[in-house]
Parts: C-alpha cells; sequence; structure tokens
C-alpha cells in the first residue's frame, strides 16, 4: 500500500530498504482515488520503533493511505527528542476538527497503574470520545485496548501473579471480516502484567473473537464495529521480544524467558518469527474493512 509520508520522516528511509512503497507528494497529487486517512496515537516509548512496525504493517494495500502522528501534550517524552515529536507529531488539538477513517492508539508500558493515575488520562479519555463521532474504526493494542475497554465499557484491570511473556497460540471462536483468511489456529506475542476482567466482557456489547484458554482474549470487537481491541502485539518485530527479555535482564528483573519464542537457547539466532502472516493479514482486513464501510465525503460517524 502506497503510504503517503513526510518526505525527510527518518523511518522513510527504513521502510525504502525493505521496498515498501511511500509515495512522495506530488506523486500523491496525481492519484485520482481518495486516500485513507489514518492516525496513530503513539504512546509507546520508543517512537521510531513502533512507527516501522505499524507502517510496515499499513503497507499491504493498493490503497494509498495518508498518516497522521499524535502525541500526548500532557505528557513529557524521556525517550524521544522534543525537536523530533514537535516535527512530524500533532497534538490532539491539532487534529480533534478533522475525521479519519481509522485510528490507531497503541500500548504503552504502563498497565500496572491504575488508569487515572496516568499523566495523560484525561487528555486520553477526550480522544477516547471524541474516536466514536470521527472515525470510521479504532483500532486498541495492549495497554491502549485495556483503557479503551474501561472508558468505554467500564471493563477492569486484572493482574497477572507473573508476567505475560512470549508468543502465545489463540484460536477463532468468531468467524468476522477482520480474521478473513487466518488459520484456526495462529500465534501472537505477548508483554504484558495485566489482562481484563473476562466476565464483565460478556456482559458489554462485545464480540471475543479469539482467545487462548490459560491467558483469555487476544481479539474483540465493538457489537456497533466502532471499536477493535487486540489485547496483545501482533505488530511486534521478531527481534523485539529478546530485546525486552535483556533490557528486563539488566534491569534485575525476574522476568523469565519469553515462552515459545526461542528454539533453543535465548539467543536472536534461535527465534523464529511465527505471527508474522497473521499480522499482515490481519491489518490488511482492517483496513478493508474501513475502505468498504467509509464513504468517499467522510464527515462524521457513519452510524449517524
Amino acid at each position: 500500500m502506497p503510504l503517503k509520508l513526510a518526505n525527510d520522516l527518518p523511518v522513510k528511509q527504513l521502510l525504502e530498504k525493505e521496498n515498501i512503497f511511500a509515495l512522495k507528494n506530488d506523486q500523491a497529487l496525481q492519484q485520482d482515488i481518495r486516500p485513507l486517512k489514518i492516525a496513530i496515537l503513539n504512546l509507546m516509548p520508543g517512537k521510531i520503533e513502533t512507527e516501522l512496525q505499524l507502517l510496515r504493517l499499513l503497507s499491504q494495500s493498493p490503497l494509498q493511505i495518508d498518516i497522521d502522528f499524535i502525541q500526548m501534550k500532557s505528557h513529557t517524552s524521556k525517550h524521544t527528542d522534543i525537536t523530533y515529536l514537535n516535527k512530524y507529531y500533532l497534538t490532539f488539538d491539532q487534529i480533534k476538527a478533522k475525521y479519519f477513517d481509522g485510528l490507531i492508539i497503541t500500548g504503552a508500558p504502563i498497565e500496572q497503574l491504575a488508569f487515572e493515575e496516568v499523566d495523560y488520562w484525561k487528555e486520553l479519555t477526550e480522544v477516547l470520545k471524541w474516536s466514536q463521532t470521527h472515525t470510521t474504526s479504532t483500532l486498541h493494542i495492549c495497554w491502549g485496548a485495556q483503557a479503551a475497554l474501561y472508558y468505554h465499557y467500564g471493563i477492569n484491570k486484572t493482574k497477572y501473579s507473573n508476567k505475560l511473556f512470549g508468543v502465545y497460540e489463540n484460536s477463532i471462536i468468531d468467524e468476522h471480516p477482520l480474521l478473513r483468511g487466518f488459520s484456526d489456529v495462529f500465534f501472537a506475542p505477548q508483554s504484558r502484567y495485566t489482562s481484563i476482567d473476562e466476565n464483565q466482557v460478556a456482559q458489554a456489547p462485545i464480540t471475543v473473537l479469539t482467545e487462548n484458554k490459560t491467558v483469555g482474549s487476544l481479539m474483540l470487537v465493538s457489537n456497533d464495529q466502532q471499536n477493535v481491541f487486540i489485547l496483545g502485539h501482533m505488530e511486534y518485530d521478531t527481534q523485539t521480544l529478546h530485546d525486552e527479555y535483556q533490557r528486563d535482564q539488566s534491569q534485575g528483573l525476574s522476568t523469565t524467558s519469553p515462552k515459545n519464542y526461542y528454539f533453543g537457547s535465548p539467543k536472536k539466532e534461535n527465534i523464529k518469527n511465527q505471527w508474522r502472516s497473521e499480522a499482515y493479514l490481519f491489518y490488511h482486513n482492517w483496513l478493508n474493512d474501513i475502505y468498504q464501510r467509509t464513504p468517499y465525503e467522510f464527515i462524521g460517524n457513519i452510524s449517524e
């Protein structure tokens, strides 16, 4: 999928090395079809790494996509230079009058905090409320999914006794267009300390699409098709869990080796990526679903 990005966005050069097509502005203007407008609220500390992971997955369709990155004005990033954020990221105030075909809200390594203790929680709730009238579909990832489930439906977090860390098998329990082409069972990376109250999910207007009997739901969708939730990290690169494991070890944490990830000793050369194909397929299906449902003149929630 041609991605329309700022010409000097650093991650653009990395994408080009992988033969992923990104349009220049003058090339984009020559295309007659309306591009999909996707906003990415990037809450992860490693901004460029997350940008690359998501843009790679969004690139596999013939449609043109306009990408806007969003940051939280009420939060000061400790891992990304402010000049980079000011150049390539918009604040919510700068985009809240616009309409988007899709919005992605990433995870964040803060799941052990109460939602109300997060310094940008108030601003995030404004984004979550806005998303229901200004996007066709909002995709929430990991902590972003937990936060949205709590805000929209009052579903609480639950804590695991140990960090959920590794690659886990999931089974499809509800056929849905988002899962078109999936195998009956598939794998997804996990890296989190918390889950969700599955009993509360059962009482909410939400459909569970896939699950693992041990660790719970992975993919869910609201019954009005407005909100999609992934309680995991299908966007992760092959080496991401390895890097997290090395980081936790260097910090003296008790994190055990990620399950079902290394085929042998915990070394990079022993990693086998078991989730890549379904990750690409899921994002392709999500974009196609948006394309099928969004009017050419998109000026508000299609259910209004």
